[in-house]
């Protein structure tokens, strides 16, 4: 496919989710870490159900060294109403054992001041943390042009005609942050992610 065809879809893709979805804002007030933890829970899944495991995250734990240590069994019970609990409770922990691991400590908001590149390839290298979280991170908290994407926007662009079977088996939609310019990418994020997780949650439904 175009580079030009491929623009046109992804663009005309986002002119329908905003008909249908109102744009989120990141919340300003969190740090990098919780912009990070955060994406945990909203992989797959829709901003309510990742708000609702966040505060429940919040309230349940005295800091982010205690869920560190808390088991996966234990964490995927405050995550219910996410897409896949489990692998929340995963994502989270070797998320905060990959920042802690790193930097010794949780407070990473000097990080907004440093190489943006840098950190995101040093976030990239975390173990088990995904693309997505990464990505969401590096927009929401750093300021940067990345789009996240997770499984149910690769399914929804593949169902699309927007990228190849063999694209989306490599998790990869080339050229999105081309066809979006940076100025409309935490909006185009929002809504594109608030679709996506309809259709992975409902596949078939035709409404």
């Amino acid at each position: 496919m175009s580079a030009t065809n491929r623009s046109q879809l992804i663009n005309k893709l986002f002119k329908v989710a905003k008909k249908n979805y109102a744009p989120v804002s990141p919340v300003s007030s969190r740090g990098v870490l919780d912009h990070m933890l955060y994406a945990c829970f909203l992989e797959n899944s829709q901003y309510i159900a990742a708000d609702e495991a966040f505060a429940r995250l919040e309230q349940n734990y005295f800091d982010w060294n205690e869920v560190r240590v808390t088991t996966t069994t234990e964490l995927a019970e405050s995550m219910k109403g996410v897409a896949d609990a489990e692998a929340a409770a995963i994502a989270l922990k070797k998320t905060l054992h990959g920042v802690f691991e790193t930097y010794y400590k949780f407070d990473i908001d000097f990080l907004k001041k440093e190489n943006l590149r840098k950190t995101v390839q040093q976030f990239g290298k975390f173990r088990g943390v995904s693309p997505f979280i990464v990505y969401y991170s590096a927009q929401t908290a750093l300021g940067g042009h990345f789009i996240p994407v997770d499984q149910a926007l690769i399914n929804l662009m593949a169902v699309l005609g927007v990228i190849s079977e063999a694209e989306a088996e490599k998790n990869q939609i080339p050229g999105l942050e081309r066809a979006i310019p940076k100025t409309k990418g935490i909006e185009f994020a929002s809504v594109a992610h608030q679709l996506a997780a309809d259709y992975h949650k409902s596949p078939f439904n035709k409404d």
